[in-house]
């Protein structure tokens, strides 16, 4: 028996030397673990950028030949990106799931309890997230842009990577779609219901915008330049319906703002109320 409860001591304390404190690194690989098992952030990251290439190859296509019937957005150097109406919607989708995933199923209560300060889960869920779409959303950009240009160049005159400001903006197309990704993602820590977050997100890059340009005239538009998604237009397109917009600089500003801000919102949420 003494023997016996000696080995029992022994594993115990053997258990308690081999276990690991929670860190960052540690937590981001969990959230990695997650992110890569879930069937759906491949659909939605996949379809997005297939969409984008996609998109872009259509609007080359259709754009081919300058004719009277062009708009003026298919003409601009932004004109083959604009799969970014597409992709926003679902890389928005999948900025919401990746939070609102572990409430619906009830993980997050073990995912807490695996880490009791709370904010780790937070940053390194952000940081799987950004470093995942920003790895395949801007170079699918690159790709977007320079197969539509390749196309075009076979009937008339395009653009290339190294026209003045055009680098910026396929970048900015990548950075845009990253950031509304984790504004998406900073809802659905807010409202930890993936449906409720995915129409709040819906509102407030395409619905409030398109309300307050329609019902209050140039102050309308005037506020609607700084809200997230209008920002983000400014140095991802050169092409914004309803006249000017910030400058492309200030506008990347104000939406880092609007990220800044509601990731701030999320972290004390996180920290005060119950999961």
């Amino acid at each position: 028996m003494t023997t016996q409860a000696a080995a029992v001591e022994s594993d115990t304390h053997r258990g308690r030397l081999e276990s690991e404190p929670v860190t960052l690194p540690r937590a981001v690989r969990s959230e990695w673990i997650k992110f890569k098992t879930l069937r759906s952030s491949w659909a939605l990251l996949g379809g997005a950028a297939c969409g984008m290439v996609a998109i872009a190859l259509i609007v080359a296509y259709n754009t081919r030949h300058l004719t009277a019937n062009l708009q003026l957005d298919d003409l601009a150097k932004s004109s083959t990106l604009q799969g970014y109406h597409l992709g926003e919607l679902l890389i928005g989708a999948l900025g919401v799931l990746f939070v609102t995933s572990e409430y619906s199923t009830g993980m997050i209560r073990s995912t807490l309890a695996a880490v009791p300060t709370r904010t780790p889960v937070l940053w390194a869920k952000l940081a799987v997230f950004v470093s995942v779409v920003a790895a395949v959303m801007i170079p699918v950009s690159v790709m977007a842009f320079a197969s539509a240009q390749a196309l075009i160049s076979h009937t008339r005159v395009g653009y290339s990577l190294g026209d003045p400001g055009v680098l910026r903006l396929v970048i900015g197309t990548g950075i845009y779609l990253t950031l509304v990704g984790v504004i998406a993602a900073a809802i659905g820590w807010l409202i930890r219901n993936t449906a409720g977050a995915i129409v709040a997100y819906i509102a407030v890059i395409l619905v409030i915008p398109g309300i307050l340009e329609g019902l209050l005239g140039n102050w309308g538009r005037h506020m609607a330049e700084f809200l997230p998604s209008r920002a983000g237009e400014s140095f991802s397109t050169t092409f914004v319906e309803g006249g000017p917009n910030l400058k492309p600089w200030t506008g990347l500003a104000v939406m880092s703002l609007w990220v800044i801000g509601l990731l701030a919102i999320a972290i004390v949420q996180l920290r005060h109320r119950d999961a």
